[in-house]
């Protein structure tokens, strides 16, 4: 499926120099002369590298055409984490490395979205929001407002974020999985 340059958005899967590269990040750029551009960071799903490439609005490229299954995460052990499938109860397994970080915030039985290429698992989709504790967190400075500063936070899984200064160790929050940012606090 042909899509144009502007149109490439973080977590697509597009055909490029003859492989299949997964989007990470876009920028539009809107530059003083010439025409604007997209300035996209990709990763190939095959090799591991990364590119940088600027696509006009006017460029077309070719969209991977993905089959996505609903799967159940069962565990993981030292190189894989295995899943089940929830209509037919087959298991897979899936290189850790695909998951990235990711494999983190996946707790057990929780649902996930594997997209599919020709039946190589390429890619896992979290929910939107996990809930996740707080670890440990420095204690706020007498004086910060919560709108002006953040303080660093490590989560029970061990991933490093930011939180308002509000936030305490123990406390229970909602995270973007996909940027892995503090959304808000569960009461």
């Amino acid at each position: 499926m042909k899509i144009l340059g502007n149109e490439i958005k973080p977590g697509m899967i597009i055909e490029h120099n003859n492989d299949l590269w997964s989007v990470l990040k876009t920028q539009h750029v809107k530059p003083g002369k010439g025409g604007a551009f997209n300035q996209v960071e990709l990763k190939s799903v095959k090799k591991g590298i990364k590119l940088n490439e600027r696509f006009r609005s006017s460029d077309s490229v070719e969209r991977a055409v993905l089959d996505e299954k609903q799967f159940n995460f069962l565990y993981e052990d030292q190189q894989k984490c295995h899943f089940m499938d929830q209509k037919n109860f087959e298991q897979i397994a899936i290189d850790r490395s695909i998951l990235g970080k990711k494999n983190k915030l996946m707790k057990e039985n929780m649902e996930v979205t594997i997209q599919f290429y020709d039946d190589q698992a390429l890619s896992v989709d979290l929910p939107a929001h996990v809930e996740q504790t707080v670890d440990i967190t420095d204690a706020a400075i007498k004086g910060q407002t919560a709108s002006s500063s953040y303080k660093p936070a490590v989560l029970e899984n061990g991933i490093k974020i930011t939180v308002p200064p509000f936030i305490n160790s123990g406390d229970k929050i909602i995270l973007d999985t996909r940027t892995l940012e503090y959304i808000k606090k569960v009461k």
